[in-house]
Order: C-alpha cells, then sequence, then structure tokens
C-alpha cells in the first residue's frame, strides 16, 4: 500500500490550482522590533534577503527608514543588493502617514531604479482613535494625501490599517475606501495586538472583500501576530477566506509575543498543496537568524527545534525501526511524525533513554557500527532505566 492509502486525512484533499499564496518576510523589520533581539549588521541582513529568496519568498520588509540613519542606510543598501544581484523578490517598508516618510521611500527608490512599495500605516481602532485624539475625517484625510503623495512621485503604496481586528466596519471602510480612490494598489488588514481568532479573520477578511474591494483588482495582505498563540492559525484562515499576501518573520520573532512565524507558516501552506519552493534551507536560515540577533531556538520548536524528529520513547522507535527494516524510508518518516522530516533536510532521530526499548538500543548500534549482541543491547538497556534523561553519546561508548 502507499503512504497515501496507509493515512485517513481528516484534513481533506489538499488544494489544488487556482490561488497560492503570496508571502512577506517581517525579520528586518518587524521581527527586530523586539525588545530581546539584536540587530545584525547591513552584511548580515544581505545573506538573510539571499536565503529568504532562495525559498521562494515573495517580498521582504527591509525596514522603516524613518526610524533613523542607520535604518535609512540600511534599506537603501539592501535595495542596491536586491537590484544589483536582480534578487526574485519584492522590497516592501514600513512608514507612517507623513509626507517626510513618504519623501524618503521616494528618494530610496529614485536612486535604486526599481520600485520600493510603502506600507503606509494608521491606527484605525476606537481605542487608538481615542488614546491619540483622532476622528474619523481626520484619519480619511491623512490617508488621502498619503496616497495622493505616493501617487505623484510613482511610489506603490499599501494602504495599512493597524488593530484593524479591533477596528469598527464604518472607519475601515472609510480608510480602504479612501485609499483606493486615491490609488493605493493594496491595503493590510493587520491584527496589531494578537486580538484575532480565526473566526474572526474570516468575518473580517470577508466583510473587507464584499464592502470595500467590490470586485476590484486590489492586493489584500495579512499581517498578524501571536499573542494568543493563533498566528499561524490565523494567516491559514485569511488566505482561505481570501488573503492574498501573509506577513510572518522567521522563527516569529517581533514584537511582544511576536509575529506569524514564517517558517511554520510556510510548512503548513506546503503541506496544504500550496509549495513555496525547497524548503532544505529552512532550518540553516533559522539557525542563521537565531545567531544573528542573538535568539534561542526552542528544542520542541515545531519542524526546525532539537527535538522535532526525535524520540526517545521505546513504542516509537520500535514502529520507527521497523519501517527502516522493510526498506521504507518515507514510511518511517510517517509513522510517527505529523511532518516529514525529508522536506527540511532531517531524518528522524532514536535516542536511548529511561523510556527506551529494546529497538531504540539495536537502532543505535547498527547506525554506528556496532553488533547488536543481545549482551550489549542489555548492558546499555540497564544503564539507560537508572538514568534520568537521555543518554549521551559518550556515556553510551563507556558502556561499550
Amino acid at each position: 500500500m502507499t503512504l497515501d492509502e496507509l493515512i485517513n486525512d481528516w484534513n481533506g484533499p489538499l488544494a489544488e490550482g487556482a490561488r497560492v499564496p503570496l508571502l512577506l518576510d517581517e525579520t528586518l523589520r518587524d521581527g527586530l522590533q523586539s525588545p530581546s533581539v539584536r540587530d545584525p549588521d547591513i552584511a548580515a541582513k544581505r545573506d538573510l534577503i539571499h536565503r529568504l529568496a532562495r525559498l521562494g519568498v515573495d517580498a521582504v520588509d527591509l525596514g522603516m527608514p524613518g526610524a533613523g540613519p542607520k535604518a535609512m542606510a540600511a534599506v537603501r543598501a539592501l535595495m542596491v543588493e536586491i537590484r544589483d544581484h536582480r534578487l526574485p523578490i519584492s522590497p516592501n517598508v514600513a512608514v507612517r502617514t507623513l509626507e517626510g516618510d513618504l519623501a524618503q521611500v521616494a528618494e530610496i527608490q529614485q536612486r535604486a531604479g526599481i520600485p520600493l512599495e510603502a506600507g503606509a500605516f494608521l491606527g484605525s481602532s476606537p481605542i487608538r482613535m481615542d488614546v491619540e485624539g483622532w476622528d474619523l475625517a481626520f484619519l480619511v484625510d491623512a490617508t488621502r494625501k498619503a496616497v495622493a503623495f505616493c501617487c505623484r512621485h510613482e511610489v506603490p503604496v499599501m494602504m495599512v490599517t493597524e488593530d484593524s481586528t479591533r477596528a469598527r466596519p464604518e472607519v475601515l471602510e472609510a480608510i480602504y475606501g479612501a485609499a483606493l480612490d486615491e490609488g493605493a494598489h493594496a491595503i493590510c488588514l493587520s491584527d496589531t495586538c494578537g486580538h484575532a481568532t480565526p473566526d474572526g479573520v474570516r468575518r473580517l477578511i470577508r466583510f473587507i472583500r464584499e464592502k470595500v474591494i467590490d470586485g476590484r483588482a486590489v492586493r489584500i495582505d495579512w499581517h498578524g501576530h501571536n499573542d494568543r498563540g493563533l498566528g499561524v492559525a490565523n494567516a491559514i484562515a485569511a488566505f482561505e477566506a481570501g488573503a492574498d499576501r501573509l506577513h510572518g518573520s522567521i522563527l516569529g520573532i517581533g514584537e511582544r509575543c511576536g509575529n506569524v512565524a514564517l517558517d511554520q507558516l510556510m510548512i503548513n501552506l506546503h503541506l496544504m498543496g500550496f509549495p513555496k519552493g525547497d524548503l532544505s534551507g529552512l532550518p540553516a536560515l533559522a539557525e542563521r537568524v537565531a545567531e544573528l540577533c542573538d535568539v534561542e531556538i526552542p528544542a520542541n520548536y515545531p519542524v526546525l527545534g532539537r527535538d522535532a524528529f526525535r524520540t526517545g520513547t521505546g513504542v516509537h522507535a520500535a514502529a520507527i525501526v521497523k519501517a527502516l527494516h522493510r526498506g521504507d524510508v518515507e514510511l518511517a518518516d510517517a509513522v510517527y511524525s505529523g511532518v516529514p522530516a525529508a522536506l527540511v533536510g532531517r531524518r528522524q532521530e532514536i535516542e536511548i533513554g529511561p523510556l527506551a526499548g529494546h529497538s531504540n538500543v539495536v537502532y543505535w548500534l547498527e547506525m554506528n557500527g556496532y553488533d547488536p549482541s543481545p549482551e550489549r543491547v542489555d548492558r546499555i538497556l540497564q544503564a539507560a532505566k537508572n538514568s534520568p534523561r537521555i543518554l549521551k553519546e559518550a556515556e553510551i561508548r563507556s558502556v561499550l
């Protein structure tokens, strides 16, 4: 029997044809807004952009040029990198709806000679309007002036409403309507505070498609945060409801509890039938981001963590070993794993610890060139049962 015949998939059939999600990486902008990360140097950022392009990421947020001279220099340098190496990735920056910020985008674009999308953001929720002392007339006027400025200077503009998931429908309708009237080519809905649930995301995007887009050729972006642990689920719900481009950062780094984890999103989209490219480079990219930003990848982090494809449990190991002894690597990769390790260039790992069985020990001995004699197996298994944790390789060799 084939692997498909051996798995009854309650998730339903894989998607076919039609829409394919676009992906925008926020690691170098929203990701670096995390108070716990280190800002990498420009050379490291160049390297990350090349890696993202190879993975099939469609667009990248280069930062906020209005944040200061250092941020401006980084955006300029990365624009030149994308241009000179003809990278298949579209640049984007986050800017306030202020003429000074927007003028910087126009200047960077003109110098580089390639388009630079302005993600012009403006608060939209009642709570933010109350704190700032804004009214709807102010928001609409700011939107019109910002988008009109971009269009006059031939800067592609995406109108972003902050805190969209807590905003009133009439406010979103007015802001986005004004933006589209002035020539915005895209809009972005933001779950700035990580408030939304998947059902809320679906309702919001359906409203926008019916009341704002109304059949016009306008791209819809989704930008989510992970405060309730729903970042990836919300991004998938957004795409299913009609969003065209999804934002995220590698390892989910970002403000507070972080952004949508782009790596997890890519894995899920691939398994849903929306492959974006070769994902074997994803572990190396994540490790590079962790190193450059001074963050740690948790051992149990999905797909990329140390323990993602690692087991020390006897029952699990026995099933994997039986599949391997049949010569069926694909079966071994699926019998106790919802994600194939081979998808990201990894393999199933069997360790020896207090919950191990004979299969764990036999597998380790065979993989390391030892004859799995009953005496060796029993001796190692006894040491494992007396240990409070997984045995290290040196400890196993000491027993041998």
